[in-house]
């Protein structure tokens, strides 16, 4: 059975004129409960070559995947960045999952709201709002692919806070 898991970024700086919504930086309270959350995911989560990060680009989300990546032990230059997630429907997001290949087990994929939240609900038919460094553990039913994800095809098991 494959494994989803969606992840959204860590709490970041304030919005401000002085700097494009893309550029915010994680807070240290930001990097503090990404950590924590983090090692809580590894106690479960066992990476291996059947394990794929996918990240936006935009820096939040990057630092984010950085700090699971870095406590799960999965190689940094490995992170797949897409702008793709970035400010995207959950539709769009749902694309780029859909383009992982069968042989993936366990996906984790760091990005932003409200696409992450309303990814999670139309995936599992659940009703959830994702805050900061929190992780949807989604399973795909029995023989569902990444490719074949959709609508109602996936279980909510948890929620890492």
């Amino acid at each position: 059975m494959k494994t989803l898991y969606i992840v959204r970024h860590g709490k970041a700086e304030e919005h401000s004129f002085s700097k494009e919504d893309f550029y915010r930086d994680l807070l240290e309270k930001g990097r503090s409960r990404a950590k924590r959350v983090a090692t809580e995911l590894k106690k479960t989560l066992q990476v291996n070559d059947k394990t794929l990060v996918i990240s936006s680009t935009a820096n939040r989300a990057i630092q984010t995947a950085e700090i699971f990546c870095s406590i799960l032990d999965y190689p940094l230059e490995s992170i797949q960045q897409t702008s793709d997630i970035y400010e995207a429907h959950f539709t769009d997001i749902l694309k780029v999952i859909n383009s992982v290949p069968d042989e993936i087990d366990s996906l984790l994929i760091f990005g932003h709201n409200p696409g992450f939240s309303n990814l999670t609900n139309y995936l599992s038919h659940s009703e959830i709002e994702l805050a900061t460094s929190n992780v949807a553990i989604l399973q795909l039913e029995e023989d569902i692919t990444f490719a074949m994800l959709a609508g109602g095809t996936a279980n909510l098991v948890g929620i890492l806070k």
